[in-house]
C-alpha cells in the first residue's frame, strides 16, 4: 500500500494513497460502504440495456471504449440513454454518463436529477463521478471496475465522499461478467494492443 504524507501543524499524518479495490478488500462497496449486500437481480434487464448500448457504437472502427449508459426515473421509465462518443465527436467530454445527464436534464427540464438511477457498464471516472453527484443521482448501478481509471472505488471514491454536498448509493457487479467480457474484448482488440 502506497501512503501519502500531509503536512498539518508541523506533523505528518498519513492516509491511503487509494481506497482498495474490490477485489483486494474482498467486498464490493454498497451505498453503505459495504456493509449490506444488495440484491442485484432486479437490475439484470437495465444493465441489459446498457450492454446493448455499449455494443451498438456509430461507427464501429471508432476507438471508444464499449461503455453504455441509461438513466431511468423513478417509476422505471427509460429517461435517456447514451454510449461512449468521443472519437466521432471529438468532444473530450463526450463519455456515455456525461451524454446521458445532458439528455435527461434536458428531457426533464431540471439538472437536478434527484429521482432517477444511472445504470453503466463501467465504473465512472473522476469526470462523470462529480458530474453524477452534481445532478443529485440518488442511486448509481455499475456493471464493472475500472482500475485504471474509477472514481467510485478503484481509484477515488467521488460519489462518496462525505466532503461533498451530496451522497450516491452504489449498487455494483450487476452483470459483471458480461460487462468484462466486453470490456476485455475491447482492451484485447488489435486496435488496442497496437497502441500499447
Amino acid at each position: 500500500m502506497v501512503v501519502i504524507l500531509i503536512e498539518t501543524s508541523h506533523s505528518f499524518q498519513a492516509f491511503p494513497a487509494r481506497h482498495p479495490h474490490p477485489s483486494e478488500a474482498g467486498t464490493a462497496p454498497t451505498g453503505t460502504m459495504g456493509a449490506v449486500p444488495i440484491p442485484t437481480a432486479q437490475y439484470e434487464p437495465w444493465m441489459r440495456r446498457a450492454l446493448k448500448l455499449a455494443t451498438t457504437l456509430p461507427d464501429p472502427g471508432a476507438d471508444d471504449p464499449p461503455v453504455g449508459a441509461v438513466i431511468y426515473g423513478p417509476d422505471g421509465t427509460e429517461i435517456a440513454a447514451a454510449h461512449h462518443d468521443r472519437e466521432r465527436t471529438a468532444d473530450p467530454t463526450a463519455y456515455a454518463e456525461i451524454l446521458a445527464l445532458r439528455q435527461a436534464a434536458q428531457a426533464l427540464g431540471t439538472w437536478r436529477l434527484t429521482d432517477c438511477t444511472l445504470v453503466t457498464t463501467l465504473e465512472p471516472g473522476t469526470m462523470s463521478a462529480g458530474a453524477i453527484v452534481l445532478a443529485r443521482i440518488p442511486r448509481l448501478i455499475i456493471g464493472t471496475w475500472d482500475k485504471y481509471n474509477g472514481a467510485v472505488c478503484s481509484l477515488w471514491d467521488v460519489v462518496r465522499d462525505r466532503r461533498l454536498n451530496h451522497f450516491v448509493e452504489v449498487i455494483p457487479d450487476v452483470l459483471k461478467d458480461e460487462c468484462d467480457a466486453l470490456l476485455d474484448s475491447y482492451l484485447d482488440s488489435p486496435s488496442n494492443l497496437a497502441r500499447g
